[in-house]
């Protein structure tokens, strides 16, 4: 079994002057913690705080490679046990709650199984599609399921935006399901790009992206149209962060002064310590601090 990664963070600084923006990035063991740029935060308490799992992966099946399926649900509510003390506002799952099932049954019944826990999380849940959520399912069936009505969305959380994406497209534009697709042929479709956009502009407030597949780079892990979609989101103006999943690792990167933080997966390895989730605090004024929890590592993101 390989060794756990740790829960080293990197370093992420961006301070804002008109028309430039100066990163300072350091990544490794650091003298101080990176949460401790926050330190003049003592006391202060953030706007919004909400709960992060990504690549869950549950089913009923042995242990394959890396990956324990049944160990899901026990490393779920370990993060529910962790949300619920901490009080956030929701949590959200960054896609592939569920993994491949040989039937429509059996799949259906993995996700009622793991939604039980999900579900009784605090706060409002929200649910972000991967690919293996639709190996079996539909997408439709797939949201029926969860109570949700569509794969892309947006919502407010009091001076904030939060906007739910849906990358499980072809690049011929259509919708991922019943496994007739290639995961390295994802695509945020035409139609979602046009609502993204008029909901920016509407919206006008500093926002965070939730999305399975990466946006920060393409094939293979990332939307083939990623830049298409940073571009939306430089126009914006507002965009502070997305968080994604999909690459079963920790991974940042800064384009364009939007932070992209690709979470650690669930399902990775065996054992209470192998498990991933954080908590995010949003400050007033857009800073953001990430306090990543056994393998999913932090970062204090200004």
């Amino acid at each position: 079994m390989a060794k756990p990664e740790e829960p080293v963070a990197k370093l992420g600084r961006r301070a804002f002057l008109k028309g430039t923006t100066a990163l300072l990035m350091a990544a490794g063991v650091q003298s101080q913690s990176p949460l401790d740029l926050f330190a003049e935060d003592n006391g202060k308490q953030p706007a919004v705080r909400f709960g992060l799992v990504t690549d869950v992966h549950y089913a009923d099946r042995p242990p394959a490679g890396t990956r324990n399926y049944r160990e899901s649900l026990a490393k779920l509510a370990r993060a529910s046990e962790q949300f619920t003390k901490d009080r956030v506002d929701f949590v959200a799952e960054l896609g592939d709650f569920i993994d491949s099932a040989p039937s429509l049954e059996e799949e259906q019944g993995f996700l009622g199984k793991v939604n039980e826990v999900f579900a009784a999380m605090p706060g409002k849940k929200h649910y972000v599609l991967g690919n293996h959520c639709v190996r079996a399912l539909t997408k439709g069936e797939f949201l029926e399921l969860v109570g949700r009505k569509d794969s892309f969305y947006s919502f407010d959380v009091g001076k904030f935006h939060f906007v739910v994406a849906d990358a499980c497209f072809r690049s011929d534009g259509v919708p991922y399901g019943r496994g007739n697709f290639d995961w390295k042929d994802a695509y945020v479709a035409d139609s979602e790009i046009e609502w993204l956009k008029a909901d920016l502009a509407t919206a006008k407030k500093p926002t965070v992206v939730f999305v399975h597949q990466r946006l920060d780079e393409g094939n293979p892990y990332g939307a083939k149209n990623a830049s298409q979609v940073r571009e939306l989101f430089a126009q914006s103006g507002h965009v502070l962060a997305v968080f994604q999943g999909h690459h079963h690792k920790n991974d940042y990167r800064e384009i364009g002064g939007v932070h992209f933080c690709t979470m650690m997966a669930v399902i990775e390895g065996t054992g209470p310590v192998n498990n991933a989730f954080a908590r995010v605090d949003v400050f007033e004024g857009g800073a953001l601090k990430v306090e990543g929890f056994l393998r999913q590592k932090s970062y204090a993101l200004a």
